[in-house]
């Protein structure tokens, strides 16, 4: 089934600008409540959290009537990770969980996704029934059977004690200096607290939300000030997480940004090491680097590629029964923790890597020799379709050929943005550049 509204992670767009309105978050929340009423029975709850944006407050409220109107219980969470309103809408028994979030993105945009009483992202095929319905006239509750909002005070507490059990028991993190970069998002509360309680000396930034600057200057998008901090204050490792904390970057102790490919190829290796990986297998997206393909497959694991977005990711590890997966943005899923990219819990696992391991974060950040990659966005104007152009489709055949047996080319467009995402690797540096100019060129040209 086609959406409409829905991009690769739920709804996403400027605030206060169509989508994102308060008009149509109440009509998102009535068409989300009906779908999961369709059974006509009272008491079916939905969990819901959000994320420090200001605009947070609007949707919130247009969400809750909007739930209420068709009869569901909403459970108010306030600001949590995306992964808590996962494992809470599961914990909780919710029929529905809603993170209203627009992840790394600037604070002026905002977004909504919603979550299966599963924990696990809503399918396409879910989300296009929810737009189906959003736009047909459908039923309202009895006055009656109208749903109630209570707030829910300790949500961000069940989500920290479960993120340490995920921690090796009996390990602990004394006279490890960690700095933790919370991007002034969800996470600002929860990350620095559980990281004292398992006995770090915590060095925090990106932890004063005033609703206006998330993701701004800091996180894992704006790594540059924990960068500093780390070497700055002499700590063992930096954690950068995104304005969701769906997303994770870790900095070594000379302040060197090791990527999400990076900390999937340590975990995958661990793991295999110690006969859990399941399937013999690591799922990631074509944007992930050629060389961590070449580094499992020496190790006799393989890479299972999807389309970008954690969504199917996910979907390919549920499927085939995998349970590592990522993206190289951040994204870390370790299903048998929890059922999205989680970027508090995947830098526990990083931190007991060092802790068990007693090596410095250097020597475990560098776990292959990526292919030169180069990433380039160019932004276009709504309605336009630069890649359908036949001077663009040339420009991107002939790179092809260049690069065919040497390297690779990925163009495609952003799911969250008006931006189409060109990229490419290759081991000859003068040629990648020249190959990626070429493109964007003729992108921009067209756009």
């Amino acid at each position: 089934m086609v959406r409409k509204f829905f991009g690769t992670d739920g709804i996403r767009g400027r605030a206060n600008s169509f989508p994102m309105t308060a008009e149509m978050a109440l009509k998102l929340g009535a068409a989300a409540g009906r779908y999961f009423r369709r059974d006509g029975k009272n008491g079916h709850r939905v969990v819901m959290g959000k994320d420090t944006r200001q605009s947070g407050y609007m949707l919130e409220n247009a969400l809750t009537a909007g739930l209420t109107s068709t009869g569901m219980n909403v459970l108010l969470l306030g600001p949590v990770p995306t992964p808590a309103v996962g494992y809470l809408t599961r914990s909780m028994r919710a029929d529905l969980g809603i993170m209203i979030s627009a992840s790394h993105n600037p604070a002026d945009d905002n977004g909504i996704k919603f979550f299966g009483p599963d924990g696990f992202k809503l399918s396409d095929d879910a989300e296009a029934e929810i737009e189906a319905i959003l736009e047909n006239d459908f039923q309202l509750a009895q006055p009656q059977n109208i749903g109630r909002a209570r707030r829910i005070d300790d949500g961000r507490h069940r989500y920290m004690e479960y993120a340490k059990t995920t921690f090796p028991q009996g390990l602990r993190l004394d006279g490890l200096k960690v700095v933790i970069d919370c991007a002034n998002g969800a996470a600002y509360r929860a990350a620095p607290d559980v990281l004292w309680e398992l006995g770090a000396e915590v060095i925090a930034l990106g932890v004063n939300p005033n609703g206006q600057n998330i993701n701004l200057g800091v996180g894992s998008t704006h790594p540059e000030a924990a960068q500093r901090a780390v070497v700055e204050n002499g700590a063992d490792i930096g954690i950068t997480l995104d304005g969701d904390a769906d997303r994770v970057m870790i900095i070594d102790e000379k302040g060197r940004l090791a990527d999400g490919d990076q900390l999937m190829a340590l975990l995958a290796g661990r793991w295999a090491d110690a006969g859990r990986l399941r399937g013999g297998a690591l799922v990631a997206t074509v944007m992930s680097n050629l060389g961590l393909e070449r580094f499992l497959t020496g190790r006799g694991l393989r890479l299972e590629r999807t389309a970008v977005g954690d969504r199917y990711v996910v979907e390919r590890m549920r499927g085939a029964g995998f349970n590592l997966g990522g993206e190289q943005s951040g994204h870390i899923v370790m299903t048998d923790y929890a059922t999205t990219g989680d970027g508090l819990i995947a830098g526990l696992q990083f931190l007991a890597a060092m802790a068990e391991s007693r090596e410095p974060a250097s020597s475990l950040v560098e776990q292959f020799e990526p292919v030169p990659q180069m990433l380039k966005n160019v932004r276009y104007a709504a309605g336009a379709d630069p890649l359908s152009r036949p001077a663009v489709r040339a420009v991107i055949a002939d790179a092809e050929t260049r690069l065919a047996g040497t390297g690779r080319v990925l163009i495609r467009k952003s799911g969250t943005e008006p931006l189409i995402r060109v990229m490419a690797e290759a081991e000859d540096e003068v040629l990648l550049k020249d190959v990626v100019s070429g493109i964007v060129a003729a992108v921009e040209s067209a756009a």
